[in-house]
């Protein structure tokens, strides 16, 4: 039995600003929005097969540190594209900061983080 990764779900201070640049660089979509657990918000934001959920609680959201020392913490988002370097051109576009670029075997790859904090790698293999 083969499984699929259909959605991943992500805490952040404002769904729909994240999900705004997600459909700008990646030209995704919404594919659904609206209310959610203990009165938050939620932003579904992808294509027609996958999607980040985009929760926004009701209570303001707090930092947690590292995602990288903390048990179950979310640690980036992974992306893949057929041209690094016009995604990478775009995402300085949309004002983010880019780096730890990297070729390795089968491809490329840099990362950068959005206003949230979620850290996002950007891959090639073409």
């Amino acid at each position: 039995m083969t499984a699929t990764l259909e959605h991943l779900n992500i805490t952040v201070r404002d769904a729909r600003a994240t999900a705004a640049w997600m459909e700008r660089l990646f030209d995704w979509h919404i594919r659904w929005e609206g209310p959610s657990l203990d009165s938050g918000h939620t932003v579904h934001v992808g294509d027609d097969s996958r999607y980040v959920a985009l929760y926004t609680p009701k209570t303001p959201v707090r930092e947690s540190g590292s995602s990288y020392v903390t048990s179950g913490g979310f640690n980036h988002l992974a992306v893949v594209v057929d041209d690094l370097d016009a995604m990478e051109e775009r995402v300085k576009a949309e004002g983010f900061k880019t780096g730890n670029h990297a070729d390795y075997e089968p491809g490329r790859r840099f990362y950068f983080h959005d206003h949230e904090g979620i850290e996002v790698e950007v891959v090639s293999y073409a």
